[in-house]
């Protein structure tokens, strides 16, 4: 059976800065994204963005997450309609400014090297006949189509209820009238196979896996197009994501929840466990039960999970027993401390990528500051980088920090995967890479490109700062 690659929607961390929201989804162990173009995140007009992506590639990259473009903003090509105009819309403008949104989509897709690029037909006006809107849609397809190839980037068509393409059989029309491109996929949204299809959405992934470059996922229930929280609608996920993994899908399954943005580091938190849960082999169910019951089997579960779930679920599995501990503060701790110590290098590590799962719970906080301390006194470049993820950001002293950062530079571990790296760099810090870089250059060595970068960053702030000190 496949393992899934569970991502989640930069759409559900609209309150988030973008850097911040890829932090919390990788820290939380997504593996990838699916980053919607809006005006908050990345904005496909932004006069920076050509400088922008190189750095955004680089930071997915260092994150270990995939990522697919989505191009559903409500109100980016006009502030008074939701997302208008469409390629249905009766004036040739309108219609060449979406296509021009989606042109510009797949060029930022090419340079993320992202999965898909993932678009929907929208809503015919009043009084336009469904054939001109098919044509219209056929004719703005078409052109993608030739763009897409020239790019390298898979298109994801998504049906959506309420517009012109609305479910799977739309799709497969669709796709007929363009002469079935290899490039013209589909991007399935488990909750709209609830909401609208007469399958089961099993039935759905299994009837659309030929075609199926995305997938996105969050519970409905039948005839109300609402997206909700895994548990508050009627769908039984277990058949779905088995359905996934039978027909070897090896693409995203993205939480698409655009509405919980007041509560995205919890809802993010709370759909990976679910997913998880659901999607989990016999063996990791049982042990989780076991270690509910009888928290002392940890100690035995822990070391085997990654033989007995299989390699690519171990680091999971692992970290789905911890979670499963009643425990909490100083007993969570030592517990952790244990298993640590114990530990080979895997397991190690695993102990280290949950503890940010369990301090968003709100059971651990800094007690196990010792695990990071110990971390970093090692040459693991897998530790380490582990050790200066958002648990350190969270709770690490200055001091400690800066050294943290330090010693990445020194292993050669890309800054990019430090978290907290915008928000905690200083003076002090700044004055380090200065210094390191000054050592680098005068050995006649290259100064590395993320330190360049931190170091323009710095220069920029120190500049900005100074125009306002002065009161220009």
């Amino acid at each position: 059976m496949t393992a899934l690659r569970f991502g989640y929607g930069t759409n559900g961390l609209s309150d988030h800065r973008l850097d911040d929201a890829l932090e919390l989804v990788a820290g939380l162990g997504y593996t990838g994204v699916a980053l919607t173009l809006d005006h908050g995140h990345l904005d496909p007009y932004a006069p920076d963005l050509a400088r922008r992506l190189p750095r955004l590639r680089r930071r997915l990259e260092a994150l270990g997450l995939g990522v697919v473009v989505e191009t559903g903003a409500r109100y980016l090509l006009d502030p008074w309609r939701k997302h208008s105009p469409t390629l249905l819309d009766v004036h040739p403008a309108g219609r060449a400014r979406r296509l021009d949104l989606l042109r510009r989509g797949l060029g930022i897709a090419a340079e993320l090297e992202a999965e898909a690029l993932s678009f929907w037909s929208g809503t015919p006006q009043p009084g336009v006949s469904h054939e001109h809107a098919y044509q219209y849609l056929l004719d703005g397809c078409a052109t993608l189509v030739g763009d897409a190839r020239e790019a390298g980037v898979r298109l994801g068509f998504e049906p959506e209820p309420g517009m012109l393409v609305p479910d799977l059989a739309g799709y497969e029309r669709l796709r007929c009238a363009l002469g079935g491109p290899e490039e013209f996929g589909l991007t399935l949204d488990i909750g709209h196979c609830q909401c609208l299809e007469p399958l089961t959405p099993a039935e759905c992934v299994r009837r659309a896996a030929p075609w199926l470059v995305n997938v996105q996922i969050e519970d409905m229930r039948q005839g109300v197009h609402e997206h909700l929280e895994f548990g508050d609608g009627e769908i039984d996920f277990p058949p779905v994501l088995a359905a996934l993994s039978e027909v070897r899908y090896r693409g995203l399954v993205a939480v698409e929840l655009p509405r919980h943005g007041h509560s995205g580091a919890q809802t993010a938190l709370r759909s990976l466990t679910a997913l998880r849960a659901a999607s989990a082999d016999p063996w990791t169910a049982d042990a989780i039960r076991r270690v509910e019951s009888d928290p002392a089997t940890l100690t035995a579960l822990f070391p085997v999970a990654a033989r007995s779930s299989g390699p690519e679920q171990g680091e999971a599995a692992r970290s789905r027993l911890v979670l499963a501990l009643p425990a909490q503060g100083a007993e969570l701790a030592k517990i952790l401390d244990g298993l640590y110590r114990d530990g080979d290098p895997a397991e190690r590590l695993a102990v280290l990528r949950t503890l940010p799962l369990l301090d968003q719970s709100g059971r651990l906080g800094p007690e196990a500051l010792p695990l990071v301390a110990d971390a970093l006194r090692t040459n693991d470049a897998r530790l380490v980088t582990a050790a200066m993820g958002p648990y350190a950001a969270r709770y690490l002293g200055q001091s400690a920090w800066r050294q943290g950062v330090l010693k990445c530079l020194f292993m050669g571990v890309s800054l990019d995967t430090v978290a907290g790296l915008a928000r905690r760099t200083d003076s002090e810090l700044l004055r380090m890479f200065r210094a390191f870089a000054a050592e680098r250059t005068a050995a006649g060595r290259p100064v590395p490109l993320d330190l360049r970068i931190q170091l323009d960053d710095g220069d920029a702030l120190s500049a900005g700062n100074s125009v306002r000190r002065d009161g220009s």
